[in-house]
């Protein structure tokens, strides 16, 4: 045995006690080193539960007595044996522990002093002896008590090479934690370099080290202390590393610190040099926000919100990217024409004047845009409407839209809305993120300086939508007139008054356009042009555009209307002027180029010239087949590019009375066919056909160009019509086309595209219409230039139909059904 040195060490790390507070171990070099004196230890021991404690043998360490089973436990031996055995508990937080609560092997502790506390609790210092295991616990009242079997420690030769080894590493390690560890007092070190019994030093530092109350019993089960030692110098080397990466860290935390601090004060400076010489970068640019600020016109809410977001400015770094968010913000609400309105021109005459000049027909636009322009002049205020102009490529719906803000003198700005699928496009982004900016609605406005301009919405049918958001329901509140008065854009978070904006939507197929948005529009048809039309558009707008874009306007060369007309019939084949527009650019380039070579060129341009620069025509003219065979009937038909000539094709073969559809239809045209046949074998007996006819002869029904997808019930009369004539063998009437949908009581009901399917009608040379008696309505709204020459037979049954579509005679070469 040793001395008791006189340090105190306030603790390597925290440990813990029998009341679940930090311990306070104090030095000592005391260790038994031999087995003679075994017997003066007693085989039944009082046992006392310790919270996150264990005790080593040699080691002494404080203890603070708090539940009452340890109290009585200390009265009972403070003046005889002193005497008992300390057991850690498995689990800390049970506050009284039963004996299968507590872990079987523990030290023998001997009370070296008994301190009593103000607060009439009791402190011990108490050395630990010997290890044990618990055989049995007999006695639970007072306070426990067991039989127990001391267990020898093993001994370490002191010629042990690998032994001593493991020793100095501990002590390096441990020398190296009091050194990294802020919390643990240098005076430590000082008393591990003091202890000479490398036994005690083992369960010194195990004792005191930062390792969990778990592996602490591990290290005190393990009888053979240099295995113990082996074991310490693992959880050593792991709080080592952790400690080195823990300082690594902070010193890299404290560099980045000192760098931002640096940088502050260095700002601070220059800010504060900046206005002694009068005023930096920074605060200019506040100045003059503030400067246009006070000249905008702009309610107390607005400018209350700007005021706000300007003085944000003053708490952040120039240098940082929220500056730049928040300048970007404030400009974007500068720059937006807040009550700024360019004033209507009231003259209805001039605006009349300028739609006509601009473009040919349109009556319906540009009567809706001058009864408007009428009210605003006498209301004086009004909401704009919101427009959406419909019909087939290349009509001019979208430049429509600049000649209506020529008339109105307004700003016209046009946004696109073709492939457009993420409504940030229309709402914008919110203004935390780096990059945001406005939606395009606001930026158009921005751009246009003007909160009342013409806005084009183009392609508004071919707006997209998927994860990101649909756009389409974003237009909703844009295109409300009750609603657009507060538009909330998300970056802008403001309301913003859409309402005196005349917006202008264009499509080709409504039925694309979700039934909500539709219903905020106002619907007008644009339909397409007849020939006679398109030459007037050539001759007054077209030609002489080319003609200034290829440098050819002052050669003084005309197109006569024939050689318009060949171009028109021959090379295009549209509802619009697009594809006429582009042939012209070819004529203009090909007369360019005799210019340019020095060539003989004609000053009119005749049908005779055309095919030298346009090449052969690319498209034969749509004519009615002949009436000679049975079965072949002429049909009209609506398109996206405008209205077409359909020919229902039949055909009879020996069999079985099968009905064959063929030329690519879709489920509404096979129905219609089934329909027409249901409607012919129910009403044999008044066409005269013979029912046997049904059981002999297949039919079969053909569409011809059965590349091109076709469907809609609008051949269903044409269809009814054909097998009707198959089946008889009678004529069809020369040049006579129809369109209408069937029921199976053989009712004609209406259906649309009316004045498309007229122009293709008119194409095709055809002379008579058959239609729905409700179809005469649609008539009665179209010009007399689009139905000239045309006679229109109303109907309301099949048989009304047959009546006027067949003949009597029959066809030449007429099968004989039986």
């Amino acid at each position: 045995m040793g001395k008791i040195e006189d340090f105190d060490l306030y603790g390597m790390l925290p440990g813990g006690d029998e009341r679940d507070s930090d311990i306070i171990p104090i030095v000592t070099n005391f260790f038994e080193d031999d087995e003679k004196d075994l017997k003066k230890y007693p085989e039944e021991l009082p046992i006392l539960p310790l919270r996150n404690t264990v005790l080593f043998p040699g080691v002494v360490i404080p203890l603070t007595i708090g539940r009452d089973k340890s109290f009585q436990l200390i009265r009972s031996i403070q003046n005889n044996t002193k005497l008992f055995g300390a057991v850690s508990q498995k689990q800390a937080e049970v506050e009284e522990p039963k004996p299968e609560d507590l872990y079987l092997i523990g030290t023998v502790a001997e009370i070296l002093k008994v301190i009593e506390m103000p607060d009439n609790t009791i402190s011990v210092i108490i050395q630990g002896k010997k290890r044990f295991i618990i055989e049995d616990v007999f006695q639970t009242d007072p306070f426990y008590k067991a039989k127990v079997k001391y267990v020898p420690e093993s001994k370490a030769s002191t010629d042990d090479k690998n032994f001593a080894a493991i020793v100095s590493s501990l002590k390096d390690l441990s020398l190296k934690i009091v050194k990294l560890s802020a919390s643990i007092p240098h005076e430590v070190s000082f008393a591990i370099k003091n202890i000479d019994n490398s036994s005690f030093l083992i369960n010194f530092i195990c004792s005191n080290s930062d390792i969990p109350p778990a592996d602490k019993q591990k290290l005190l089960e393990i009888g053979d202390i240099s295995k113990r030692a082996v074991k310490l110098l693992e959880y050593l080397s792991n709080q080592v590393q952790m400690l080195e990466l823990k300082n690594d860290i902070q010193i890299k935390v404290k560099k980045e610190l000192d760098k931002q601090q640096k940088e502050y004060l260095l700002h601070q400076q220059m800010k504060t040099i900046q206005q002694e010489l009068g005023g930096g970068p920074a605060e200019q640019e506040k100045k003059d926000l503030e400067d246009r600020a006070s000249k905008m016109k702009w309610s107390k809410e607005i400018k209350s919100h700007f005021d706000k977001e300007l003085k944000k400015l003053d708490h952040l770094n120039p240098a940082s990217a929220e500056f730049s968010v928040q300048i970007n913000y404030l400009h974007t609400v500068l720059d937006l024409p807040w009550g700024e309105y360019t004033k209507d021109n009231f003259d209805l005459k001039r605006a009349k004047k300028i739609l006509d000049e601009d473009h040919y027909g349109l009556d319906n636009v540009k009567d809706r845009i001058l009864e408007h322009l009428a009210v605003l002049k006498l209301k004086g205020d009004l909401k704009s409407p919101i427009l959406c102009l419909y019909g087939p490529p290349g009509v001019g719906k979208t430049s429509l839209g600049k000649s209506v803000a020529r008339a109105l003198g307004r700003k016209y700005v046009r946004m696109s809305l073709g492939g457009v699928h993420d409504e940030s496009e229309i709402r914008g982004h919110r203004k935390t993120y780096i990059g945001a900016m406005p939606g395009r609605i606001l930026q158009n406005i921005r751009k246009a300086k003007s909160s009342n301009p013409v806005f084009v919405l183009d392609e508004i049918d071919k707006v997209g939508s998927d994860f990101r958001g649909d756009p389409s329901s974003a237009l909703l509140e844009v295109l409300d007139p009750e609603q657009n008065t507060e538009f909330h854009d998300n970056f802008l978070e403001l309301e913003y008054d859409l309402s005196k904006v005349l917006f202008i939507a264009t499509a080709n197929n409504i039925s694309t356009i979700s039934p909500a948005l539709r219903d905020r529009m106002e619907l007008i048809d644009v339909s397409g042009y007849v020939v006679e039309e398109k030459v007037q558009i050539a001759k007054k707008h077209l030609i002489p555009k080319q003609f200034e874009n290829h440098g050819i306007n002052n050669l003084k060369i005309k197109i006569d209307d024939k050689a318009l007309i060949k171009v028109v019939e021959g090379y295009t084949r549209e509802s619009g002027v697009r594809s006429l527009d582009k042939n012209i650019a070819t004529l203009a380039r090909q007369i360019a180029r005799k210019v340019g070579m020095d060539e003989e060129i004609p000053s009119i341009i005749t049908e005779n010239h055309i095919q030298e620069y346009l090449g052969h025509p690319k498209f034969i003219k749509e004519k009615h087949k002949d009436d000679d065979i049975a079965g072949v009937v002429t049909g009209l038909a609506w398109t996206a590019a405008g209205g077409e000539i359909l020919y229902i094709e039949t055909s009879l073969s020996k069999g079985k009375g099968n009905l064959t559809i063929t030329g690519n239809l879709g489920d509404v045209m096979k129905e219609s066919a089934t329909i027409a046949l249901e409607y012919i074998k129910s009403h044999a007996d008044s066409l005269e056909i013979d029912n046997k006819v049904f059981e002999n002869w297949n039919i079969h029904l053909h569409v011809p160009e059965g590349a091109i997808p076709k469907d809609g019930p609008s051949a269903g009369i044409t269809m009814a019509t054909a097998l009707a004539s198959a089946y008889t063998q009678r004529k069809v009437q020369k040049s006579i086309a129809m369109t209408g949908e069937i029921t199976l009581r053989g009712k004609v009901l209406p259906v649309g595209g009316i004045k498309e399917k007229i122009l293709a009608a008119k194409r095709a040379g055809i002379k008579e219409i058959i239609l729905s008696e409700e179809n005469e309505k649609d008539i009665s709204e179209i010009k007399d230039i689009y139905i000239k020459d045309l006679k229109f037979h109303y109907v309301s049954t099949i048989i009304d139909v047959l009546n006027i579509a067949l003949l009597k005679q029959k066809v030449k070469n007429a099968k004989k059904l039986d």
